[in-house]
């Protein structure tokens, strides 16, 4: 083997394990396409779809794939809703693994087909919305995955995103668990995507949520500022009508 290629392999086997590897990243690095195909030839790599990589045995999973459509790809795409909440410990049966993984992203900003065609062993749900205005780098956090990091949403943003799957991929009553949980949430950026958000259904099912659980933040927040729309809005079908948020909850409690 070259000295040329020995750098090569030793700079492909510095990158963090379990860290996905797409072919722009890998060729902006200095690996050409015929470099590529034969590290795939002598097992060096393995294709997990068409435009990424995994080292030879390396186990990827759907966090690897995220830190490389956010770092290498430069996409706008995060982890959110109750996904991220768990990762932070906001959550009273975080499981050893996640059932679910929730992605966000810009509308228009599409998934790489390698990742939505990859078996990631997660039912990943993604949605492309304006639920907040682009650039609030506020509402975000980095994770530490072990070798590498993903972006995921601050328990405050990602408390909003759960709520805007209320009730088709998220239910009332699990979501309202997790809501009591979050007794530290920060009430000057609760109150900034408050008045952020672009759905009346969130905004409203939040405020109730945080009312009904007596949150400690929910006193600090100026209702005023914050727009909740008119008219009624039907969250739960057959539920009894909450007159203060004008929205439908589960009959027979608060929860």
């Amino acid at each position: 083997m070259s000295i040329k290629n020995r750098t090569k392999i030793q700079k492909l086997m510095g990158f963090p394990n379990g860290l996905a590897l797409t072919a722009s990243y890998l060729r902006s690095q200095g690996f050409d396409p015929q470099l590529l195909a034969q590290y795939k030839k002598s097992n060096w790599l393995e294709s997990i779809g068409d435009g990424a990589y995994a080292r030879y045995a390396d186990k990827v999973d759907w966090q690897g794939a995220l830190s490389a459509m956010q770092n290498q790809l430069k996409l706008s795409i995060h982890c959110g809703a109750r996904t991220a909440l768990e990762l932070q410990g906001y959550s009273h049966y975080v499981a050893a693994q996640q059932r679910d993984v929730f992605l966000f992203a810009s509308p228009g900003q599409k998934l790489p087909r390698w990742f939505e065609k990859n078996d990631w062993a997660v039912n990943v749900t993604y949605k492309m919305t304006g639920l907040f205005p682009a650039g609030r780098q506020d509402s975000y956090v980095n994770y530490s995955a072990g070798t590498f990091s993903i972006r995921i949403s601050s328990p405050e943003r990602a408390a909003m995103e759960m709520l805007y799957h209320v009730p088709a991929k998220q239910g009332f009553d699990e979501a309202m668990r997790v809501m009591e949980s979050l007794l530290t949430l920060r009430p000057v950026l609760v109150q900034k995507l408050l008045e952020a958000c672009t759905s009346v259904k969130v905004k409203r099912l939040f405020l109730y949520m945080a009312q009904t659980a007596n949150m400690p933040f929910a006193a600090k927040l100026d209702l005023a500022k914050i727009d909740l729309g008119k008219g009624d809005r039907t969250v739960i079908k057959g539920g009894r009508f909450d007159s203060k948020y004008r929205i439908t909850v589960p009959r027979g409690g608060d929860a």
